[in-house]
């Protein structure tokens, strides 16, 4: 029987300033919904701890282990209004506490690190895919100098240094608040609105842009 490539979904906990993070919450609601949604994957999520050392450590470990083929990885932003498709990272850390209040070790990711590094995600095919369904989304190449930044950096070298063919890697970030999906019957079907329905059904499209599926029939657009 042929083995089900993994899909894996990654999200924060809190940090400073923070105490609750969205994406906490969001990464195992929508990795339920794609469970059901793409059966012909496994589909993991974790929630990796917002900090500078045990992050990058754990997500090697399910890099190790799942050897995934799709990953997916969620933040929070104080700036995000929508999904923020980070399509850039750069080989540079902030100086600023992570959630058991340590600093990184120096101002880089990794020593001898490229300065950049391009996601692997059709970014410009979600945009779109997301916005035909009202799903609000914009491309960024500043992914911040935080964790979130780190995070994605690492998560592109360790997919080049598989044995496996190199995962496709990307990041969103999401804000810190998502307000309650509307009942159908108040919501405008012309307005773009980031909530709890938009977000997961845009998840949802997320992932199957990424796998090269078409979009859904209208008639299949909701969350269940």
């Amino acid at each position: 029987m042929r083995q089900r490539d993994t899909i894996l979904l990654t999200g924060f906990g809190p940090f400073p300033g923070v105490p609750e993070n969205a994406s906490q919450k969001f990464v195992p609601k929508l990795a339920h919904l794609a469970a059901r949604r793409f059966s012909a994957h496994r589909v993991v999520a974790r929630i990796l701890p917002t900090e500078w050392e045990r992050a990058p450590i754990r997500l090697k470990s399910l890099y190790d282990r799942e050897h995934p083929k799709l990953v997916l990885h969620f933040g929070v932003s104080a700036q995000a209004t929508s999904y923020v498709i980070e399509t850039l990272s750069r080989n540079a850390c902030r100086i600023a506490e992570d959630s058991v209040g340590a600093l990184p070790r120096d101002g880089i990711v990794m020593k001898d690190g490229p300065d950049t590094i391009r996601s692997r995600l059709p970014a410009e095919d979600i945009k779109t895919r997301l916005a035909a369904l009202k799903v609000p989304a914009v491309l960024s190449e500043d992914a911040g100098g935080y964790i979130c930044n780190a995070l994605l950096y690492r998560s592109l070298i360790f997919a080049e240094q598989g044995e496996q063919p190199a995962a496709m890697v990307g990041f969103f970030h999401i804000p810190r608040e998502i307000p309650p999906a509307l009942l159908k019957s108040r919501a405008n079907p012309r307005e773009m609105r980031f909530d709890w329905g938009t977000a997961l059904i845009g998840g949802l499209e997320i992932i199957r842009t990424c796998l090269g599926r078409p979009p859904p029939s209208r008639r299949h657009v909701k969350v269940l």
